[in-house]
């Protein structure tokens, strides 16, 4: 149980993974997106563990007080917060195997299909639809709610992605590294941040 430095927390995963040790790291929620963290995610090897997002932190008394995500407590002690922070493990805990609860129903209207990829975008984890029997994009938060019984990830929009350079005409859509597009209606698109890639394994 350790928080390594961010800039060796790849290595520092795989090197636990090859060593089949079991451990519990605090790290970036960005590093989701690393190519050798997302395919162990993806495997099953890792997962998210009980808290992921906005995390608060006791420091020293000596620490100097900042502007913002700072606090003091109603003892004096003083707190700090980060809004990206979380736990990765293959520890397995009660929250892994917990179903979201889906209540909304697919429609095309609300749910368009991305121009470079054959999956539906869905820009909130409340907005998975509970009947749809494709594959859906959404936000990397819900690796957070990620129950494997429940749900298949089939990839993200970094690899999944067909250049849309194939697709479209230059100075039609945003520049910029491989991501999933929707159509804007009038000819153009536009670029939509990291989604993972799932499908639901009941329907």
């Amino acid at each position: 149980m350790t928080n390594p430095p961010f800039s060796l927390f790849r290595e520092y995963v795989l090197q636990v993974v090859a060593h089949d040790k079991k451990f519990l790291v605090l790290g970036n929620q960005n590093a989701i997106t690393y190519k050798e963290v997302f395919q162990l995610i993806q495997a099953n090897k890792i997962w998210m563990g009980h808290t992921s997002g906005d995390m608060a932190f006791r420091v020293p008394d000596y620490y100097p007080p900042k502007a913002t995500r700072y606090w003091e407590d109603q003892d004096g002690k003083k707190w700090r917060s980060m809004g990206n922070a979380c736990w990765f493990t293959n520890l397995d805990i009660a929250k892994r195997h917990e179903d979201m609860i889906l209540f909304k129903t697919y429609s095309p209207e609300q749910y368009p299909t991305y121009a470079n990829y054959d999956a539906i975008e869905v820009g909130r984890l409340v907005d998975i639809p509970m009947d749809y029997e494709g594959a859906m994009g959404v936000p990397i938060t819900f690796l957070d709610k990620y129950n494997p019984d429940q749900f298949e990830i089939l990839g993200n929009s970094r690899e999944l992605g067909t250049p849309m350079a194939h697709i479209a005409g230059k100075g039609t859509y945003q520049q910029g590294g491989p991501r999933f597009y929707l159509a804007n209606g009038d000819g153009s698109y536009r670029r939509m941040y990291d989604r993972i890639v799932i499908r639901n394994k009941r329907l």
